[in-house]
């Protein structure tokens, strides 16, 4: 598919509409689009610069939106926080992850889908823990894994949300080129 202009409005309208579902109140923990999002830029994006942007900037408008909502007292979840340019690095790693997924190969989309919510997982507690951050455990293994039980609920609903949205994410795609090749023949 070559970049065109309905290419980079479709892209943007994702970006937005994966930034506005992030912020919506009482959705469940970790249920957001944006792993799957960094697993499909890496992967069907050719140009590199554009599939590291498409999540980081989806996580950026999310991250002003909520900070916009915190300012005025709709949410109690700050939107620019300590600790915020790692968590954008690791959302760039999981586009890292989506260069490896072939998106005609529904086992390597699915082993990405497995791979991008757990390495985020282990990583990003393990930096919680290791910072001394939220959960509040000592610095011993003991703290690690009681860090890692914390994080739990989240892991859950980032791995469901990943499966969810990047079934509908490479599927659409897959739809939208099965249309694209009809159309030409």
């Amino acid at each position: 598919m070559k970049l065109n202009k309905t290419y980079i409005l479709t892209l943007l309208a994702l970006v937005t509409v994966a930034a506005l579902y992030r912020v919506l109140p009482n959705r469940p923990w970790g249920f957001a689009p944006q792993i799957a999002i960094a697993l499909f830029a890496g992967s069907v994006i050719k140009d590199r610069k554009y599939a590291f942007a498409l999540p980081l900037l989806s996580m950026f408008i999310s991250d002003a939106l909520y900070e916009v909502l915190y300012s005025t007292g709709l949410s109690s979840i700050k939107g620019f926080y300590g600790g915020q340019l790692t968590n954008y690095i690791l959302f760039a790693g999981l586009t890292v992850i989506g260069f490896f997924i072939n998106q005609k190969k529904v086992l390597q989309i699915a082993a990405g889908s497995l791979a991008g919510p757990t390495a985020y997982f282990l990583i990003s507690n393990f930096l919680v823990w290791l910072g001394g951050g939220g959960y509040g455990h000592p610095k011993t293994f003991d703290g690690l894994m009681l860090t890692y039980i914390d994080g739990i609920p989240f892991y859950a609903g980032s791995f469901y949300a990943t499966i969810v949205f990047c079934t509908m994410f490479f599927g659409g795609y897959a739809l939208l080129n099965q249309k694209e090749v009809k159309t030409v023949l």
